[in-house]
């Protein structure tokens, strides 16, 4: 078991929050491409494969072959201040926990870890540990639950608990896809856009894609993201016309959910339309996903195909209304936890009854 932080009795514990996204390469090369992709596709909810056999795949080709031209994907996208993804995950940290502060506790602790890559879900929770967290509320930044997300999340949430003597509570989100603030936030994001760059012909509306089978065998995954859609289209008050939810980034041979985003952007691009938006409601931050697959490519598949103007409408990053959601989502799954909190001075007369009965501190 991992050894546990120095204690002193009478210390009043804190809560923290731990705000968990996919993961990013720690630079757009091909030797910490490699490493990053080892770790993501050897994860068995990300790929359900037979073990031994995927490992001959994994190690024999795809690691021998993807990460030089995904080091390519991520040059066009990388940043002065470094990938996408931790950037905006940063900033949605930094700017939730001031929000929180100032509502609730100011001694509430929020922190941010990813799946792969750095910084990690073990290194997040020995460090909130440390910092005296004997609650920790888990929240996977993906709104739409799918066992290779949330799932991972939570998978390597408890894996890092079963090397705990002392396990803090833990609370869990599962989802949000139909949150309110999280709907109005969408929402809002697409008006502020449209505001600035008139509206479009079709917005699409597309999703992160999984295997077929995955919807076959149980995951709510497709369902949710057709709620969530549903949702944002009542909100922005457009007909059937004027929309099309997809999934993207379909990897392998297999049938994934559909329809494809590539292969409707295509479509659209043979019909000569004038003008489509693409928004992309299952990635808070934007990203790889975003920012090259959407945004450059999807723009070349649509005009290349005789399309007209692409326009792809940000992620949520640090708007202003989906760090509110983001903060009244923690605080109702944050209910009775703050009641539970010792005084100070109450922290104290437990102190001086522990050293009376001869503790060290």
């Amino acid at each position: 078991m991992l050894p546990e932080p120095a204690y002193r009795h009478g210390s009043v514990g804190k809560t923290g929050v731990l705000m968990i996204n996919l993961g990013t390469p720690d630079a757009p090369t091909a030797k910490a491409l490699r490493a990053y992709l080892k770790q993501f596709l050897s994860e068995p909810r990300i790929v359900e494969f037979p073990r031994w056999l995927w490992w001959f795949i994994l190690n024999g080709i795809i690691l021998n072959v993807r990460p030089a031209k995904s080091a390519k994907k991520y040059e066009q996208i990388w940043t002065t201040e470094g990938s996408p993804l931790r950037v905006h995950t940063e900033r949605q940290t930094a700017l939730v926990a001031a929000l929180l502060g100032q509502q609730a506790d100011s001694s509430l602790v929020v922190e941010y870890a990813m799946i792969i890559g750095n910084p990690s879900i073990a290194e997040k929770l020995q460090q909130m540990k440390v910092q005296g967290c004997d609650r920790i509320l888990v929240l996977p930044l993906f709104p739409q639950y799918a066992a290779s997300s949330t799932g991972c999340v939570l998978d390597g949430v408890f894996s890092e608990l079963r090397k705990m003597r002392n396990i803090p509570d833990i609370r869990t989100v599962r989802h949000y896809h139909d949150d309110p603030g999280y709907i109005a936030a969408l929402a809002q994001n697409v008006r502020d856009y449209w505001e600035k760059h008139g509206q479009p012909d079709k917005l699409i509306i597309s999703f992160h894609g999984v295997p077929r089978k995955t919807l076959e065998m149980g995951d709510p995954y497709h369902c949710e993201c057709q709620k969530t859609g549903r949702l944002l289209v009542e909100a922005l008050e457009l007909t059937d016309d004027r929309y099309q939810i997809c999934f993207q980034s379909r990897f392998g041979f297999a049938q994934w959910l559909g329809p494809y985003t590539a292969e409707l952007l295509a479509e659209l691009g043979k019909q000569k339309t004038g003008r489509v938006d693409v928004v992309c409601p299952g990635f808070v931050s934007d990203c790889l996903e975003t920012l090259e697959e959407i945004a450059l490519e999807g723009k070349a598949i649509f005009t290349g195909a005789g399309g007209g103007e692409f326009h792809y409408i940000p992620s949520l990053n640090e708007h202003p209304l989906w760090i509110e959601a983001i903060g009244n989502i923690i605080q109702t799954h944050l209910t009775g936890w703050a009641d539970r909190r010792l005084s100070e001075e109450t922290a104290e007369r437990s102190r001086k009854r522990a050293l009376a009965l001869g503790a060290r501190e």
